[in-house]
């Protein structure tokens, strides 16, 4: 089952960070015959949440760009010491996880584009059981929380609706959803996209909560970089977002092939329900990718009002950031005004 992202862990980021001076490998200006290699970190599992970046690299949208090759990294790990160290030119991570390493470490990265435009986590719960539809509905229920970065999340979704963490019993639990069927818990932190897809398949009615509407809107699949891969490799940076983009068009309108592409080709050893990878290529596209938002500026763009919704999460989480400080919008803004076509 699937494991979520845990927040990084800033005690194992700081070598990273100290040891970052001057260009990563793979922040050098591309050469004229191209970018060279390009290296993406995932967050997770090659399962259909990257569907995307497979069609762009299946349809060679990335080659067309200028890279001579193409290694997608499965996560989960410490994706911002990944993207530090120059082991990856852009990471995928959340905008609380790469916060508290800018913060904390003081590390120089940015987020210059989003994938989910909203967060996909969740409270999952049965229909016929606890029923959690809001915040307020976790009063005085058994939550199954994973320790580490869920749990942060988890207590920040509790402040934001200024419950007292003594109001709700915080069950330990790994990332199999099995104690909730069980009923060893009335609620279960989870991926809408993900483990709420698993227990409707196992023939259960589910509600879900998710924090993107109770008080903690933040983007994931995060496109994480240097400053200085902005600064100075920024057009091998436009030249993997516009890849991405016409990746992820193609993943909209084919999400059967991108599921395909998970179960049969880059995620093919790992033994990928099919059926279920098309419900989730399904589910993130209607649900966290595509939104009026994107339809008008562009896929993978942070519109200023999302900007002020995930500094405000922040906020809740207990981080002081700005907007300047944690994103930088303006390469995709330039591929857009370069490629008008995208947004069609």
């Amino acid at each position: 089952m699937k494991k979520f992202r845990p927040l990084v862990a800033l005690a194992a980021l700081s070598a990273a960070v100290l040891s970052l001076t001057g260009c990563a490998p793979q922040a050098e200006e591309a050469q004229s015959e191209g970018f060279g290699d390009l290296s993406v970190q995932f967050s997770w599992i090659k399962n259909a949440e990257f569907a995307g970046e497979y069609f762009a690299d299946s349809n060679g949208y990335y080659t067309e760009a200028g890279f001579s090759s193409v290694n997608f990294i499965a996560g989960p790990t410490a994706t911002a010491a990944v993207v530090l160290s120059g082991d990856a030119l852009v990471g995928l991570s959340d905008a609380v996880a790469v916060t508290p390493v800018i913060l904390e470490e003081g590390a120089p990265l940015k987020i210059i584009g989003a994938t989910y435009q909203k967060n996909p986590f969740t409270i999952l719960s049965l229909k016929d059981g606890a029923n959690i539809q809001t915040a307020q509905d976790l009063i005085g229920k058994r939550i199954g929380v994973q320790a580490g970065g869920n749990e942060t999340l988890f207590d920040a979704l509790l402040a934001a609706n200024g419950i007292d963490a003594s109001q709700v019993t915080k069950v330990p639990v790994e990332y199999d959803p099995a104690p909730l069927v069980n009923g060893e818990v009335d609620g279960f932190l989870a991926y809408v996209t993900n483990e709420s897809i698993t227990v409707q398949n196992l023939g259960y009615e589910v509600t879900n909560l998710l924090f993107a509407d109770a008080g903690l809107p933040f983007v994931a699949e995060a496109f994480v970089v240097t400053q200085d891969s902005i600064d100075n490799n920024r057009e091998a940076l436009k030249a993997f977002l516009k890849a991405t983009i016409r990746g992820w068009k193609d993943a909209i309108a084919n999400p059967d092939e991108g599921a395909r592409l998970a179960a049969e080709v880059y995620g093919a050893d790992l033994g990928l329900d099919i059926n279920k990878e098309k419900q989730q290529s399904k589910a993130q596209n209607e649900l966290l990718v595509v939104t009026e938002e994107t339809k008008v500026n562009g896929l993978l763009t942070i519109s200023e009002n999302l900007q002020a919704l995930n500094i405000a999460t922040l906020k809740a989480a207990g981080y002081e950031i700005t907007a300047e400080q944690l994103f930088d919008m303006s390469l995709l803004a330039e591929v857009y005004a370069e490629n008008p076509e995208l947004l069609g």
